[in-house]
């Protein structure tokens, strides 16, 4: 009976998708496609949470690419809440049976001010929509819980290393393809009937002032602003990254370096100066945080400038190998540097780009007379336009291009002031752990972490919002959080372990016979 229900079934589902091809709806054969799939994954994620992770984060790398090519369907735009919700329930019934570790956050007091705050201004009388305030409230915390779930998930280095490959090899491929779009142009990665709301933002092109015109690439995504945010915290994390595997693995560095050589190469032929600035500035500081706080014991030191050497070394070939291959697309957008960056341009726009135009616009948001109290959570939020189309509600008050107005705009003035302690407290703890594994195989990483959590809170924000509100910025960010903290007990796990280690030899060398190993060293 099991056997005919089965080719029932089959027959069933065969003569569903001949009529969606027969009719030509291949948005509707793919939909079901998908939810058949995600029926999967949703017995795997709560039978698994660990694997739920896997899930989850590769989705948030290549849902919009899914999305743009079913016609920016809102199913699968919320998939990855869903996702996410999944491995919260997975994770929460694995805690109760006490198989996973929990730990106490140490920014605690300021999030828990800053949620409540946010939680009260879904009632603010000046915004449209109580809707806007579950978009915001969503956009804002819904991923925080991932900090739990990545401190959980790294019970040792083989851990660490399989995940954080992972999003490097994912890394690898989205750079990878937002290079190759650089140069083939919007036609790669992007459907043909690509729906008007999200066309414009995928075929943006920069001009220079010789007259230089340079595609500015969106990879999977549906935003060339998304794939410029993207190319940030992914050069912090790939050169934490690859300096950690070099001074502690040899498994995994070929495929670290070469992403670093990507994401450089694909930073540059972005065409946009905030990518090429940042990155520029990262490397620095990246660098200097290498020289001070790695080992310098033994051979540790010749590690460490081999990591300096084969970055540049990797990055130099890529874009060596653009100077080659492509002369002409690399010189407008070297061109459009040159001519916006350089301070002896005459159309040089630094300084109105990184200090007039953002002070201005946060200036703006302090005009508006409801700056005390705000508007509303979620009043400037990405994703308006979508509660709009979706449940037909007035549209909110306007924003400005700042982050910190946008937090006035919102919130009111307290806002900005919780957003920047809870910014100052995730930093402090986040440097303390930093400290502690200075002269440690670990400490790369953790200043990439680092890193990453100041840029996302400060500067990114001070330009906008846009990169805080980034589903995958935001959730990569909270899970390296929980990872960070995890990363503060390698070194007292390693030290316990070993001491019972050295007792065990040092006794089976007395008795001049063998001894069975006393712990088993989770720390590779």
């Amino acid at each position: 009976m099991t056997t005919i229900g089965f080719v029932c079934a089959a027959l069933v589902a065969a003569f569903a998708m001949s009529q969606f091809v027969l009719a030509n709806d291949w948005n509707g054969l793919g939909l079901i496609a998908i939810g058949l799939a995600g029926l999967a994954l949703l017995i795997r994620i709560l039978n698994n949470w660990r694997h739920g992770l896997y899930i989850f984060v590769g989705w948030l790398f290549f849902e919009d690419f899914v999305r743009k090519y079913l016609g920016n369907n809102m199913a699968i735009y919320f998939a990855k809440d869903i996702l996410a919700i999944l491995v919260y329930l997975s994770f929460l019934r694995a805690r109760r049976t006490g198989s996973v570790e929990g730990f106490r956050i140490p920014f605690r007091e300021p999030l828990i001010f800053f949620f409540f705050l946010c939680l009260v201004q879904m009632f603010n009388t000046g915004s449209p929509s109580i809707f806007y305030g579950v978009l915001g409230m969503k956009i804002n915390f819904l991923y925080v819980p991932l900090m739990y779930v990545g401190y959980a998930f790294i019970r040792s280095e083989e851990d660490l290393q399989r995940l954080l490959s992972f999003v490097s090899c994912l890394i690898l491929i989205v750079a990878g393809l937002g290079l190759a779009q650089s140069v083939i142009g919007p036609s790669f990665l992007n459907p043909a009937n690509l729906q008007e709301d999200i066309r414009d933002l995928s075929t943006l092109y920069r001009v220079s002032a010789s007259g230089l015109l340079a595609y500015r690439p969106t990879s999977v995504f549906v935003s060339s602003g998304r794939f410029q945010d993207f190319l940030i915290v992914s050069w912090t994390f790939s050169l934490g990254y690859a300096a950690y595997l070099m001074l502690r693995s040899r498994q995994g560095r070929v495929l670290a370096f070469a992403t670093v050589g990507v994401v450089a190469a694909a930073s540059i032929m972005s065409a946009s100066r905030g990518v090429f600035m940042w990155n520029a500035g990262t490397s620095l500081l990246m660098t200097a945080g290498i020289l001070w706080g790695a080992p310098w014991r033994q051979h540790e030191a010749i590690r460490i400038l081999r990591t300096i050497q084969r970055a540049t070394l990797f990055a130099g070939a890529a874009i060596v190998l653009l100077v080659v291959l492509f002369p002409d697309a690399l010189g407008a957008r070297l061109a459009i540097y040159a001519e916006t960056l350089l301070p002896s341009s005459p159309t040089s726009e630094l300084i109105h780009r990184t200090q007039t135009y953002p002070l201005q616009q946060l200036s703006y948001a302090f005009a508006n007379p409801r700056w005390p109290y705000g508007n509303g959570t979620g009043t400037c939020s990405l994703g308006s336009q979508y509660v709009i189309r979706i449940l037909g509600v007035p549209p909110p008050p306007g924003g400005v291009e700042s982050g910190f107005g946008n937090l006035v705009a919102e919130l009111g003035i307290l806002g900005l002031v919780l957003w920047i302690v809870l910014g100052i407290s995730i930093a402090i703890s986040a440097w303390r752990v930093v400290a502690e594994l200075r002269g440690t195989p670990w400490f790369p990483l953790a200043a990439a972490i680092f890193l990453y959590a100041v840029t996302l809170f400060f500067p990114m924000m001070f330009g906008g919002n846009s990169a805080y509100q980034d589903f995958l910025v935001n959730a990569c960010f909270w899970m390296l959080i929980g990872i960070l903290y995890r990363l503060k007990l390698f070194p007292k796990i390693l030290q316990s372990v070993r001491v019972p280690e050295v007792l065990a030899r040092t006794e089976s060398h007395a008795l001049a016979a063998p001894s069975a190993p006393v712990g088993v060293l989770p720390l590779r």
